[in-house]
């Protein structure tokens, strides 16, 4: 799933690429990706493209007024192409669903959005105020603009597990499995310990951490090309999806808890004493 550093570098790709162009034409391929009727898709025809920007894992592409906000969800992503074919595509099962052409097509520049796999999940919508879209209403602080005092106030009193709290959007904007993974394992805690039972120290690694893992995220990321920045973020990884590779600080193997439809990553030495943690169920390490 792209989170803040891949979203961050696809607006700023827009700021560069797209930015003074004119929206001459949006197809839509796929109906249910679109969550709004009104503004109609084709009141973007004809607008100048203003700005991009993000809202936690949300991307902004500001039309001159009428913003057209995309998540990406798990699979979906945004494929920029100096030249767009210019037929309108066939609506069907493939994974387009949604093209704009920011020029004249055949001719011009402009985007796809794309999600891979049967399970949708790519959503977009035309507003005028971003505000309007439900997910971006009820997001938190954007983690990249949290202090330390912040982060304290955030967890306190909290009973969840640090794991969960840090991918609540409602809590902070922007992270998602794979940095929170990573933040955990440079902050050197355990991703089952209570978000509201933290010691001020482990407080302290926690913010360095969250900020020094997506400052180095963004700052590799951003002016990259889209095509690339699948490959250079897991690149960058250091335990998430490396389950049974060894860690790069202690070379412990890197362990994996498993749930019906994701898993996490971590490493025993350097997170949790050295213990490893069974499941969800009966793990009893929560410190």
């Amino acid at each position: 799933m792209p989170e803040l550093p891949e979203v961050e570098a696809l607006a700023h790709h827009l700021r560069e690429h797209a930015a003074g162009r004119v929206v001459h034409r949006v197809d839509v391929v796929s109906l249910q990706v679109l969550k709004t009727v009104l503004p109609p898709w084709t009141e973007l025809h004809g607008r100048t493209v203003t700005g991009a920007g993000r809202h936690g894992k949300h991307l902004d592409l500001d039309c001159d007024g009428l913003h057209l906000v995309v998540h990406l969800a798990r699979a979906g992503w945004l494929r920029w192409s100096d030249t767009l074919a210019a037929p309108p595509p066939k609506q069907g099962r493939g994974p387009l669903a949604l093209r704009a052409h920011l020029g004249p097509p055949g001719a011009g520049p402009g985007f796809d959005l794309t999600e891979a796999g049967t399970k949708k999940g790519l959503a977009a919508w035309i507003v005028r105020d971003p505000a309007e879209v439900p997910g971006v209403a009820r997001l938190g602080p954007d983690a990249l603009s949290i202090g330390r005092a912040r982060l304290g106030e955030l967890f306190a009193g909290r009973s969840d597990r640090l794991k969960t709290a840090l991918t609540d959007q409602t809590l902070i904007a922007g992270l998602g499995n794979a940095y929170s993974d990573e933040v955990l394992h440079v902050a050197r805690l355990s991703p089952y310990a209570t978000a509201g039972r933290l010691p001020a120290d482990a407080l302290d690694r926690l913010h360095e951490a969250l900020t020094g893992v997506l400052t180095d995220a963004v700052s590799r990321s951003v002016g990259q090309d889209a095509a690339r920045l699948k490959g250079e973020k897991r690149s960058g990884l250091r335990v998430h999806a490396r389950t049974g590779l060894p860690c790069p600080v202690c070379g412990d193997t890197v362990r994996e808890v498993s749930f019906a439809d994701r898993a996490f990553q971590y490493c025993p030495t350097c997170q949790t004493g050295g213990e490893p943690l069974a499941d969800r169920r009966t793990s009893r390490f929560l410190r």
